[in-house]
């Protein structure tokens, strides 16, 4: 099958390329020539485990592809996929220019039946947008070509998005178009072999499933943060706590970790549009409103552990920081829980050394010349040495079994401000190390 995939982003280039890896021909359409430039070099714009791979081996077979001209996009593919960017409005609305923009698009140049199929995160009611957009084009044509508008949503996490695309738990398609519907079945038929994953619904339930799902596994985390700090009040573990609800089936064992907060670019902005999208048809959603004003609050958890220990004033004083990322397995810092801490430090005057696997050169675009005293290493033990406290943001895998006996021997002082509960306190204790961890007794 030929397949256009609007957008090479997270999800854009991730679909393009798995979709390419089972045989279609795919080509991925981005009007950002910089980013078409790295991709026909060989490289990738944005870090994704697996991805260089995948991408690599289905350009050298011939079946993918990637161009900045948009008609030639158009027209290649009887299924168009938009994968472009939704990024939130002033109001915390989803910003659906580039959808319509790239919906035009296609109305100005299709030149027979095509399934346009939005892969973005939009709000609910989009894809009638998107139908009224390629349908004035056509109608400025003058021409009455059959067209399909359908919801694909995503459900891709970074870091193992290549997994979770070949290997789905469910296929959503919204739309009621049957030609739409077969050719889905067929494009997606290689990834459900075992059994099947394709669910087919209303184009308006498929949008909200999507924001559905985000909102509820960020009200879960909010929810196990909310119950690890009233835990440390109470003199209780959350770490036990977790254990024992989440060996109840009916709750299960995912999202129930607490931490310092959640961040990326999905869970923040798709919590923010499905309340808008609540105000917008007068439905004040209560829970998600606590469940964004509880995120909020507990990424400065670990800076008022910090201030609690140290005082209000940082002058003079250095911190190591481990994580970048809002995650493992990526670079993406939007809305990560790192740049809260580090503005918030930084502003009381302390000096910040920090390491991220990957997510070093991403943390230099975000902040740039910003804070004279944020610096940056290669290698985590050398964030330590000399700083007074360890603060751990992100839980790399790295991060998990480190040399106690040198962290402790580094630091001007044995602390260590765990923000992802990646230790054990009383391990710690013995190691001669005061932590500070969410929840933990």
């Amino acid at each position: 099958m030929r397949v256009t995939v609007v957008g090479t982003g997270y999800v854009g280039l991730v679909s393009g390329a798995c979709l390419a890896d089972v045989g279609n021909e795919v080509l991925c359409l981005d009007i950002d020539p910089e980013k078409v430039r790295i991709l026909e070099e060989g490289g990738l714009p944005i870090y994704e485990p697996g991805l260089l791979e995948v991408v690599r081996r289905n350009v050298q077979a011939g079946r993918l592809f990637f161009t900045t001209d948009i008609e030639r996009a158009v027209r290649h593919g009887t299924v168009q996929f938009i994968a472009v960017g939704t990024p939130p409005d002033e109001d915390g609305s989803a910003d659906l220019q580039y959808v319509l923009a790239a919906a035009r698009n296609i109305g100005r140049y299709m030149d027979g039946y095509r399934a346009v199929v939005d892969k973005s995160t939009v709000p609910v009611g989009t894809g009638d947008k998107v139908r009224a957009a390629i349908a004035e084009e056509l109608a400025a044509r003058g021409e009455k070509i059959p067209f399909a508008v359908a919801s694909n949503p995503e459900f891709l996490k970074e870091g193992a998005a290549v997994e979770d695309f070949m290997r789905p738990d469910r296929i959503i398609i919204g739309t009621e178009d049957e030609q739409a519907i077969e050719l889905m079945r067929e494009l997606y038929a290689p990834f459900q072999r075992n059994h099947g994953r394709l669910l087919v619904m209303d184009i308006r339930s498929a949008e909200l499933t999507k924001y559905a799902a985000n909102a509820m596994l960020a009200t879960r985390i909010s929810f196990m943060n909310e119950l690890a700090n009233l835990a440390e009040t109470l003199g209780a573990d959350i770490e036990l706590v977790r254990q024992g609800i989440g060996s109840d089936p009916r709750i299960g064992w995912h999202f129930l970790y607490a931490g310092c907060g959640y961040g990326g670019s999905c869970f923040p902005k798709d919590v923010k549009a499905l309340i808008c999208t609540g105000h917008e048809n007068t439905h004040d959603l209560l829970v998600l409103r606590a469940v964004e004003e509880a995120n909020e609050r507990q990424k400065r958890r670990l800076v008022d552990k910090t201030v609690s220990r140290f005082g209000d004033r940082l002058d003079g004083l250095c911190f190591a920081l481990w994580g970048l990322a809002f995650k493992p397995n990526t670079d993406d810092m939007r809305e990560a829980p790192s740049r809260v801490i580090i503005d918030e430090l930084s502003r009381r005057g302390a000096n910040i050394t920090a390491y991220d696997p990957v997510a070093t050169n991403e943390a230099r675009r975000v902040f740039a010349d910003k804070y004279a005293g944020l610096n940056y290493v290669t290698r985590p033990m050398d964030a330590v040495l000399g700083a007074d406290a360890l603060i751990i943001a992100t839980e790399w895998k790295e991060f998990r079994s480190p040399d106690f006996d040198f962290i402790r021997t580094a630091l001007r002082q044995p602390v260590i401000l765990d923000g992802r509960n990646l230790y054990d306190p009383e391990a710690m204790r013995r190691y001669g190390i005061e932590y500070y961890g969410i929840g933990r007794r």
